[in-house]
């Protein structure tokens, strides 16, 4: 709901940096890599109770996320570059919740599978539609340049990236904020599938007889 927002105040800047690094030779993939691995340090930060570094950890790491498309519209775009960046975000959105389930499995275990569970619902929704848009040849710039069809929803990466800081700022909440969270995400997979149902629902032809 906010990347459209968030995207009009950081890709100046990110672009700005992207172009000094393309510049000096340096990959969007190779940026990608080096976001995700940054990443799954804070998750292990997280794991062994060091929420403050996690926490930095976390923000330069979407930091990075930011960069490898800023670097990639600098030089050289290509399918597989969408392809790793959307891979290595699914891989840190999913050790962030699973590192707070290793903190303390006791407590967060239940919360910490359900929330999980709503990544995937929310992520099989989301990538469906980008397959439909894709066959379709629809199009968007709402969250920028992508190598894949963004649909938008009520919770979106920006909103889970607030969320991610918040549960390092509060991590004795993880709890109730797992649950509330991954409420709004599966009504975010709902509305999702809706949209997509109005908008590649089957479309009798003349000849057709319906059902």
């Amino acid at each position: 709901m906010l990347d459209a927002y968030a995207r009009k105040l950081i890709d100046p800047p990110l672009d700005r940096v992207g172009g000094l690094l393309a510049r000096a030779g340096v990959s969007a993939n190779l940026v990608t890599l080096i976001g995700l691995g940054i990443g799954l340090l804070a998750a292990i930060s997280i794991t062994t109770e060091h929420f403050t570094l996690g926490l930095w950890l976390l923000l330069a790491s979407r930091l990075a996320d930011g960069l490898d498309g800023a670097v990639a519209r600098a030089s050289t775009r290509s399918d597989f570059g969408g392809y790793l960046d959307i891979t290595a975000d699914f891989a840190f959105y999913g050790a962030i919740p699973f590192a707070f389930v290793l903190y303390d499995p006791a407590t967060n275990g239940i919360a910490g599978a359900f929330l999980l569970l709503s990544f995937y619902v929310n992520g099989a929704s989301f990538l469906g539609y980008a397959i439909l848009a894709e066959k379709k040849g629809l199009q968007t710039r709402a969250q920028g340049i992508k190598s894949l069809y963004y649909s938008n929803g009520i919770l979106e990466g920006t909103e889970t990236i607030l969320f991610f800081v918040l549960l390092c700022l509060l991590p004795r909440f993880f709890m109730p904020l797992a649950w509330l969270f991954a409420i709004v995400c599966f009504a975010t997979a709902i509305l999702r599938v809706w949209g997509a149902y109005q908008a590649f629902g089957p479309i009798l032809s003349d000849q057709q007889e319906p059902k």
